[in-house]
């Protein structure tokens, strides 16, 4: 196994401990960070791999070994067995007892569960952030600037990523920022889904639109058109979802 297999990633938790500078590069944030714990190797590894499974670096079907990534992290097979329970009950892999670990293949009905979860609770951080106004969403606003900085560059990593920390923005923005980590956590399928999408013609211009237009809704007050654009958003990927099928079929 080569060391680009399963290098180590930042976990979510540190990534919502950071803010952006001019450059678009995430800077530790001191009045936050104290609040940041040191994280074990199980979670560690977990993040790494769920990180390169979503992405679809480890594609679906592919085994992995638990000694393997035990050798790479130079860490027992404890943690890494720990890692890939969690994995497994986020339904990103399949455990054969005695036999063989795979990830996953992407489950739709799954994909569907979590895209109604998450529409039901930006509909409502929507509105909430209507009532409070436009200053409300001066870090998305942000945010949204370095990720149409982002769009024109090589590769989608850096985009995606942004994409994530919009929506966080708007959760946080509204007092539900530990619910958007539930969404996260829930989230390995349909973020899948988006990035088989993602890399589509018009597919990043079209985010950027929406969020836009849900930026500019909300600075209005106008809690219709808001809601709307949300729904507009959210319902790009499983809109699309036959042909995505259609076209990765080893993958689902």
């Amino acid at each position: 196994m080569g060391e680009d297999e399963f290098g180590v990633c930042l976990d979510l938790m540190t990534l919502q401990s950071m803010e952006i500078d001019a450059d678009g590069q995430w800077m530790a944030d001191p009045a936050r960070s104290p609040k940041i714990r040191r994280i074990s190797a199980s979670e560690q590894i977990h993040s790494a791999l769920r990180e390169r499974i979503v992405a679809l670096e480890l594609a679906p079907g592919r085994g992995l070994s638990r000694q393997e990534i035990a050798e790479y992290y130079g860490v027992s097979q404890t943690p890494v067995r720990d890692a890939m329970l969690k994995l497994e009950e986020e339904g990103l892999l399949t455990v054969y007892p005695q036999s063989k670990t795979e990830v996953s293949k992407i489950d739709i009905v799954h994909a569907r569960e979590t895209q109604f979860l998450r529409l039901s609770l930006e509909l409502e951080v929507a509105r909430k952030l209507c009532l409070a106004g436009p200053d409300s969403v001066a870090e998305a606003r942000k945010i949204l600037m370095l990720q149409e900085e982002a769009v024109g560059e090589e590769g989608l990593e850096r985009f995606s990523r942004l994409d994530w920390h919009f929506h966080r923005a708007l959760c946080e923005a509204a007092g539900v920022v530990n619910l958007w980590s539930l969404i996260t956590s829930r989230s390995g399928h349909i973020d899948r889904l988006r990035n088989l999408n993602l890399p589509d013609p018009g597919k990043p211009a079209n985010i950027l639109h929406y969020h836009q237009l849900i930026l500019s809704a909300i600075a209005a007050g106008d809690v219709a058109a808001t809601e709307a654009a949300v729904r507009g958003h959210l319902g790009g990927t499983l809109s699309q979802v036959e042909d995505i099928i259609a076209r990765y079929p080893q993958f689902v």
